[in-house]
């Protein structure tokens, strides 16, 4: 991928639901926002037809194989990247930083069980259609917690397949596998969840104060 002199940088936001990716992204896109960086705030699934494909499955109102699915997310991943009207490309051609919720490390964790990790590796990482991000923001909180948020923060019927105590549990085991498999290789920072909003944002805005 070609790289240009002003190319901004594509920060990515993981956790566990439950975990402040949201409270966090926004937090962090006004303090760039303070400094005079440009912000596109993203997620993962998209807007895309993947994307609302994918949000069907997951809310249980479309049924298909864990393949299929696996499929679908890398799917709109790859669209994600080089759509010519909101594109990831696009905005950090632009000088844009992108600051997306979600990314392959989600698909790696939830999927990778399922499906064959090795198999989802090369689907993403060895496609030059879907970018490695410039870091990667793992916010770290326990299962227990991160359960008591979805339900203070939701109404029953808006909690999705994935989001009950014991998935919660083994999907936290498999992002770090994924973490410590990518380590090596990729810029991924893994920050403690636990703590007050300010607290927690601070640890973010030094993690990323390193790439800028």
């Amino acid at each position: 991928m070609p790289v240009s002199a002003n190319m901004g940088k594509f920060i990515v936001i993981e956790g566990l639901d439950g975990a402040g990716k949201s409270t966090q992204t926004e937090i962090l896109t006004e303090k760039l926002l303070s400094r005079g960086v440009k912000v596109i705030n993203h997620a993962e699934p998209t807007e895309s037809e993947f994307g609302k494909m994918c949000r069907e499955v997951l809310s249980g109102r479309k049924k298909i194989t864990k393949s299929q699915l696996a499929l679908l997310f890398t799917a709109d991943r790859i669209e994600h990247n080089v759509s010519a009207t909101d594109g990831i490309n696009m905005h950090l051609q632009s000088g844009d930083t992108v600051i997306c919720d979600r990314y392959y490390y989600s698909t790696l964790a939830y999927q990778g069980v399922d499906v064959g990790i090795d198999w989802l590796k090369s689907l993403n990482l060895g496609c030059e259609d879907i970018r490695k991000p410039d870091l990667c923001i793992f916010l770290d909180l326990t299962p227990e917690k991160s359960m008591e948020r979805i339900k203070a923060n939701r109404n029953a019927d808006e909690i999705e397949i994935y989001e009950n105590l014991e998935y919660l549990k083994s999907i936290r085991k498999r992002f770090y596998n994924v973490i410590n498999s990518l380590k090596d290789s990729e810029n991924i920072c893994v920050i403690n969840a636990d703590g007050t909003v300010d607290e927690v944002a601070s640890r973010i805005e030094k993690a990323v104060n390193a790439i800028y």
